[in-house]
């Protein structure tokens, strides 16, 4: 009953309390990288989402559009402003994603959507991830975020794909506090952010 209905239910409720609780946190943050990034707050991206629909995702951009003389951008740890860092430590580049949960492309518990160049390296098992919508925090976010590769994150998914309960969505949620309160798994131990997928290595 959760998993059909009652979800959506807590995912409007909840965004919607969510956006009204944040919105000074949303305002001020929108007022500085507006300032900071020249005239753009924020990055939009498709996105995979639930049964591979592709969706635009809507965050707060924390990287500049520097690149190199041939036109190439920069690495994300170049691209990364002082201001964008702490804005995306303290995970408030999520918080325009609530939109993403109020039109129904998202949720707030689910597998994070990634992008559509990676739907045809997933393999048999993998791709289950999209048989939900994709949350802006989820089970591989709790256990190990950006620190983990990409097979143990895929692992993470399909098995909360499979375990989808109320109370696994707010245990999520509450280990999402507190991974925000002590800034855990920002960054995997070789990028500022994560490294692309190109396939798993398990094939």
């Amino acid at each position: 009953m959760y998993k059909y209905g009652l979800k959506r239910v807590v995912d409007i409720v909840g965004s919607l309390a969510l956006l009204v609780l944040a919105s000074p946190f949303f305002v001020v943050t929108w007022g500085l990288l507006l300032f900071n990034n020249g005239g753009n707050a924020f990055f939009v991206q498709p996105r995979i989402g639930k049964r591979n629909r592709v969706f635009r995702v809507l965050k707060f951009k924390t990287m500049n559009d520097r690149r190199d003389r041939q036109g190439n951008l920069l690495p994300d740890s170049e691209r990364l402003t002082p201001l964008g860092a702490f804005v995306r430590k303290s995970s408030l580049d999520e918080l325009p994603q609530l939109i993403n949960v109020l039109k129904g492309d998202m949720s707030l518990i689910g597998p994070r959507p990634l992008l559509v160049e990676y739907l045809p390296l997933y393999d048999n098992e993998q791709i289950r991830r999209h048989e939900v919508l994709p949350g802006i925090t989820g089970w591989a976010q709790v256990n190990g975020r950006n620190t983990i590769t990409w097979e143990q994150k895929f692992s993470y998914d399909v098995w909360y794909v499979d375990n989808i309960s109320f109370t696994l969505d707010l245990a999520i949620l509450w280990r999402t506090i507190k991974k925000i309160i002590v800034s855990e798994g920002i960054s995997s131990a070789t990028s500022a952010t994560m490294e692309k997928f190109t396939g798993s290595t398990n094939v």
